[in-house]
Formats: C-alpha cells, sequence, structure tokens
C-alpha cells in the first residue's frame, strides 16, 4: 500500500456540468476533456468560453474607467507640455521592474522628459522614502509617477508636496483606509473605483496608463506586460489573460533585444517560451537583480537598444541568479538544521514541536529570505517566519509564508505589539522586530495556529480538476488543451485524477534511480490504450508496485516529443495505492435487479429492497441505490407506495444518472479523495 502524500480534493461535477460540457463541445468543436475544463473553471456558456478561448480586444476595458486616470493623464501631460522633469519611481521585484520598464519605453516614445528611480532593497527598503524625495527634489524634478507602489505611501507624498514636488500614484496593491491626497491616485482595488477588472498587476495599471496616454492599445509592448504579471502571479483571466496571451505571442518574435538576450544568456528558446518559461526562467533573473544588488540592471537590459550592453546585462543577472540560488541553498541548509535542532530539543524537554517555524540567523539575506520560507512550508506544511538579524542593532527582518485556513496578517495583528512593522495579506507577510521578541513571536504565533487550525487543517491538499480515464489522453486532445494557456495563477494547469488505472509496467530512471516511470491502461477491459507516466523523485516507490495492479495517480498531461515521435504523458504529482478496492455493482448486475422490476411491472415499495437482496446478492443498501439509479434514468417511477416500470424507457447509460456517478466514485475512492459539495 502506497498512502497520497495529500488530500486530493476533487471538483463537483453534476449532470448540469454533463450538459453544458456536450454543448461547449458542440458549438465550439473541441474535445470532451477540453469542454469538461471550461465548465469546471466557470465558463459554461458559449460565449463565455468563447470569449476565453478567443477573445481579442474587446477585452480591454476603457482605461479612463479607473479611478484617477483623468486626472493623471492631465498632470502627465502637463508636466511634459512645460517641460517639467518627470521621474518614474519603481518597485525592485519583477513587477516593478516592468512597470518601470514600460513607462520608460512609453514616455520615450512620447518625447517627454524623464529619468527612473528604485530604491536599494536592503538600504532603503519598500516604497517612497524621503531621502528619495530630496533627491528628485534636488535634481529638479517636478512630478513623480509610482509604478508599483506609493498606495500606502500618505505621509512620504505630503512630505514630497513640502518640498514641492507632485505625485501621480498608480498601484495595484491593497488600499488602506487613508489613501495619499495626491494628484491622482490610480488603483483599481479602490472601493471608489468602478473598473470591471480588479487583478491587474503594477505592470498591468502601467499598461491602462499608457494606453489612455497613448490614445490606443501599445500591444508593442505586452510582452514586457506578461513578465510583471506572470512573475507577480496575478490571476490570468479576463484583461490579464488577453494582455499576457498577446505578450507570449510577441515574446516569442520579440524586437525587444534585452528579452533576447537574456533567453541567450540563460539558455532557453524565445520561440518556445509558456508561461512557464516566464516563470521559472524569466522572472527569477530579473528579480535576482533586486534581491542582490540594484534593480536598475533589469531595467536597463529591458530598455537597452544597444546588443552589446543587453548581453553585459542578461550576463550579469544570470550570474545574480545562481548566486541568488547558493545563498538559498544555504540558508535553507542552516534554517532546516536551526528547525531540526527546535524539534529535538521540544521532544526531549517532552514540549511539542512548535507549530509555526520560527527562524532566524545573522548573515541571512532579506533578499532572498522569502524563497527560503516557501522552501521550508513545502518541506514541513507548517507556517514559516524566516528573519535575518543584524548582529549590531539586532534588528530582524523577516519574511513569512502560510498555509490554507492560517491567516499570516491576521496572526500578526494579534502580535502587533512585539513588531516595529509589519504587511501582507493571508498567504505570505513580512515583518520587522527586536531579537529578544522572537521567542514570544514563535509562541504566540504558535498559541494561534492551534486555535485556529483543525486536524485537517495540517494536511496539504492537491485540488483535481476532474476525473479521467486513459482513453482520454490522446495526443491530439493533449494538443487541444493549449487553448486553455497561459496556465498560471487563477487559470492552472489542468491537474487530472486517473482513478483506478492498471499498472502495465514500472522502471526507475535517472542517475542512481532517482526518478519513477510508469505505463498505465485504462480499468475498461475493452481498451487498452496506454499513457506513459513519469515521477520525479519518486523512484523509491517502485520496489512497492507490482504490475497489474490499480493504481489512483494525479497529475498533469503533457506530449512527450522524442525522435520524431510524440506520445501522451502523465507528469506525476501524486499516486495512491490501495490494498483492496471496494466492491461496487457492475452493468450486469444493475441489469439484474432491473429485469426482475420488469418481471413483477409494479410492485409495493415497502420491503422492496429486503425483498430483492437475497435474489441478486447485493445488500438492502446497494439495492436501494440501484432503484434511485433507476429513477434517475426514468426506468421506473416511484412514489410514496408503489414502484413502477416504465413500459419503452429511453435507452441512457448509467453513468449518466447523478446517484450511479456519486456512489461509484466513493466506492472506488480511498480517505485521500475528497469530493467537495455543490454550491
Amino acid at each position: 500500500m502506497i498512502q497520497a502524500k495529500t488530500r486530493w480534493i476533487l471538483a463537483p461535477w453534476s449532470n448540469e456540468h454533463e450538459l453544458a460540457a456536450d454543448l461547449l463541445g458542440e458549438k465550439l468543436d473541441v474535445p470532451p476533456l477540453v469542454a469538461k475544463l471550461l465548465v469546471q473553471r466557470g465558463y459554461g456558456k458559449v460565449e463565455e468560453a468563447e470569449a476565453f478561448l478567443r477573445g481579442g480586444d474587446e477585452q480591454l476595458h476603457d482605461p479612463f474607467l479607473l479611478k484617477g486616470m483623468a486626472e493623471a493623464v492631465a498632470r502627465i501631460k502637463e508636466a511634459a507640455d512645460k517641460g517639467q522633469k518627470i521621474r518614474i519611481y519603481g518597485d525592485y521585484d519583477a513587477d516593478g521592474v516592468s512597470s518601470t520598464s514600460l513607462l520608460v519605453h512609453v514616455f520615450r516614445e512620447l518625447g517627454y522628459h524623464f529619468d527612473y528611480y528604485i530604491p536599494h532593497r536592503a538600504l532603503e527598503g519598500y516604497g517612497l522614502n524621503r531621502t528619495a524625495l530630496e533627491l528628485a527634489a534636488a535634481d529638479d524634478v517636478k512630478l513623480i509617477v509610482t509604478v508599483d507602489t506609493g498606495i500606502s505611501a500618505y505621509e512620504e507624498i505630503e512630505f514630497a508636496k513640502q518640498l514641492g514636488l507632485d505625485v501621480v500614484v498608480t498601484d495595484h496593491h491593497e488600499p488602506p483606509e487613508r489613501i495619499p491626497d495626491a494628484c491622482a491616485v490610480v488603483n483599481p482595488k479602490r472601493e471608489d473605483c468602478s473598473y470591471p477588472f480588479k487583478g491587474l498587476a503594477g505592470v498591468g495599471v502601467a499598461f491602462k496608463l499608457a494606453q489612455a496616454l497613448m490614445g490606443r492599445i501599445p500591444m508593442e509592448w505586452t510582452d514586457i506586460v506578461a513578465l510583471g504579471t506572470i512573475a507577480d502571479i496575478m490571476p490570468l483571466v479576463g484583461e490579464n489573460r488577453y494582455i499576457v496571451r498577446c505578450g507570449l505571442d510577441r515574446l516569442r518574435d520579440t524586437g525587444n533585444i534585452g528579452f533576447r538576450a537574456l533567453a541567450e544568456a540563460a539558455g532557453f528558446e524565445l520561440e518556445g517560451v509558456t508561461s512557464t518559461t516566464v516563470a521559472f526562467s524569466m522572472a527569477p533573473r530579473i528579480n535576482a537583480a533586486g534581491r542582490l544588488d540594484h534593480a536598475k540592471r533589469a531595467v536597463e537590459l529591458l530598455t537597452t537598444s544597444h546588443y552589446d550592453d543587453a548581453i553585459l546585462a542578461a550576463s550579469s543577472l544570470d550570474v545574480l541568479n545562481k548566486d541568488r540560488q547558493r545563498i538559498v541553498e544555504s540558508i535553507t541548509k542552516e534554517a532546516a538544521q536551526q528547525w531540526d535542532e527546535k524539534c529535538v530539543a521540544a521532544k526531549t524537554e517532552g514540549r511539542p514541536v512548535p507549530s509555526v517555524i520560527v527562524l532566524a540567523g545573522e548573515g541571512w539575506n532579506v533578499g532572498v529570505i522569502g524563497i527560503v520560507a516557501s522552501k521550508l512550508l513545502e518541506r514541513h506544511y507548517k507556517p514559516v517566519v524566516i528573519l535575518g538579524i543584524d548582529g549590531e542593532s539586532g534588528m530582524c527582518k523577516g519574511s513569512a509564508r502560510s498555509i490554507d485556513g492560517y491567516d499570516l496578517h491576521a496572526a500578526l495583528t494579534e502580535c502587533d505589539e512585539l513588531m516595529d512593522h509589519y504587511g501582507g495579506h493571508q498567504a505570505a507577510a513580512g515583518m520587522s522586530l527586536h531579537r529578544d521578541r522572537l521567542a514570544e513571536l514563535e509562541s504566540r504565533l504558535g498559541l494561534l495556529a492551534d486555535e485556529w487550525l483543525t486536524e485537517q487543517d495540517w494536511i496539504p491538499k492537491t485540488p483535481v480538476d476532474l476525473v479521467c480515464d486513459v482513453r482520454d489522453a490522446s495526443v491530439e486532445t493533449i494538443t487541444q488543451l493549449s487553448q486553455l494557456e497561459p496556465f498560471g495563477a487563477g487559470n492552472p494547469s489542468p491537474r487530472l485524477l486517473f482513478q483506478g488505472a492498471e499498472l502495465s509496467e514500472r522502471r526507475t530512471m535517472g542517475k542512481e534511480s532517482k526518478h519513477l516511470k510508469l505505463s498505465l491502461r485504462s480499468s475498461d477491459s475493452r481498451s487498452r490504450a496506454a499513457l506513459e507516466a513519469v515521477g520525479f523523485s519518486m523512484g523509491d516507490l517502485s520496489a512497492q508496485l507490482q504490475n497489474g495492479t490499480p493504481i489512483d495517480v494525479i497529475g498533469e498531461l503533457s506530449i512527450n516529443e522524442w525522435n520524431g515521435q510524440r506520445k501522451p504523458q502523465l507528469l506525476i504529482q501524486d499516486l495512491y495505492v490501495g490494498e483492496n478496492a471496494v466492491k461496487f455493482p457492475e452493468r450486469q448486475h444493475f441489469g439484474q435487479v432491473y429485469q426482475l422490476l420488469r418481471e413483477w411491472k409494479q410492485v409495493p415499495l415497502a420491503g422492496l429492497t429486503e425483498r430483492l437482496s437475497p435474489l441478486c446478492g447485493w445488500a438492502p443498501e446497494t439495492v436501494g441505490m440501484m432503484l434511485l439509479v433507476f429513477r434517475d434514468l426514468a426506468f421506473i417511477e416511484m412514489d410514496n407506495e408503489y414502484v413502477s416500470v416504465v413500459p419503452s424507457p429511453q435507452k441512457r447509460d448509467l453513468s449518466t444518472s447523478a446517484h450511479y456517478r456519486s456512489e461509484k466514485r466513493k466506492a472506488e475512492s480511498a480517505p485521500h479523495v475528497v469530493y467537495e459539495e455543490l454550491a
């Protein structure tokens, strides 16, 4: 027996879903699996699914629907008309870099007098700061346009006004109660903003500003917008989906030499770029500049028109990213050892292991500790706080990551008197406090976790879109799944459950037999369709598997291309092998009971299940389920007194009965599968 590592949360499916999927498949000419996934993701109507799959410029909203956009455009154009110097003020992450770079291109084309400024992460920290504002005033800047920052900078903007600086804020972070009193504040998340789409990244808001300033949609820079949107994990639905889709198309044939240089330095082909490439190859290198050096290096890469400069910048970012990886690995190793020592000490002293991981170390780079926190969360599935300590002052700067059910921001609010500063949301947060308060912070965060979380909350979850059969995984269908791209937040790559598949072959592969390769066949004896499945770092499970046994596997479908051949492949994320399958009546057993009912034509309901049970060999409860299935299929009619057989029923498959599907999946599933209830 092999237990699943997580709980599999299977999305609900009903007769209504099935009918909607059938209609979509017919109207849009897509395979059943694609149609089902569209319905599962909320695009059950033909016009909604059509817009999702094939929408065009109509997906983009009027930028002047954004509160403050008219005022922002007026002040920027006034500065341009008067020849006033404008300073773009960005953030040091990939979204901030993208936002800054976009406006650099826009302001260049419009002929504005401008420059840009991004604060140093370690020396200045996030957002507007007084020193930077004083520098702007000294440089004769008259207008600051913020991108991806500024919504919480009320006091800093008041200071800017004292220096004679006007500020236009463009941001997408959650607004505080007190909005800055700037010339304009453009943020779709403002309560008084009626903009139809709230999920724009900082670069998305900058893109709408560019559209408003230029009087057209600046599609030539959607590659930059795609980078920031994907890197900031914004939902790839609605307006974002269209912009990113266009941006990825543009990246595949981009004229931006910075992107081409980055691809060359990092070793990937732009022609085949996907959202995954952006998230895991491009964004980390862009982020590395702000984490370890200065983000202006990344802006220079995305805005230069000289190939030699681009190659130099891209190579520099690639080196920084490798440094970042080494630093993360080193800190993660130290943090893991520190956590192991805490656990051993707790067990030795008879204390419970802390429910929240709080670890700190001198010299830990605050630019990467968020990554370390994510790695430890993945390893232990506990809320994690990682802090870097300043050895001289004793002050700590930390980043935190959380699990479902534990609201980090709410927890930190409960401990606010311990910290000098904190901020964030449910899943991620940052804070600063003195090292003398770390023990109390750990204790109080742990008590809150014990109070708020149930036993089930400590088990990681894996959401599953649909149950599939091996027969569904054809090359043609998998190719058609690309219509759902780009994948990312809000539109993840489909995760499918192959339940009760027959394991026909198994072997290990890779160095030290680290990886697992399986061949799966359909449980339906009428079909011998095969599916190759690969489980990375799962090679140790091979010895526990036996050919011919049923196996439950969840994963993502892809196409394996090798030597000119294209084969369907499943990338395994989790699997389960039970000891014994639960017996469930097959089609012939339903047929046997139905024939008895047909012979009787009409029979009293009272005592019927007990009467049928010895005749068919199934328990009365199972017979009762069969009757409900027959009623679903309109084979029989039931009232409070009698069961009557319908004389000439329409032929229908058992699987069209909601009761059949529900009971079958309950019988086939193990405790690792949780079925969401219909809303």
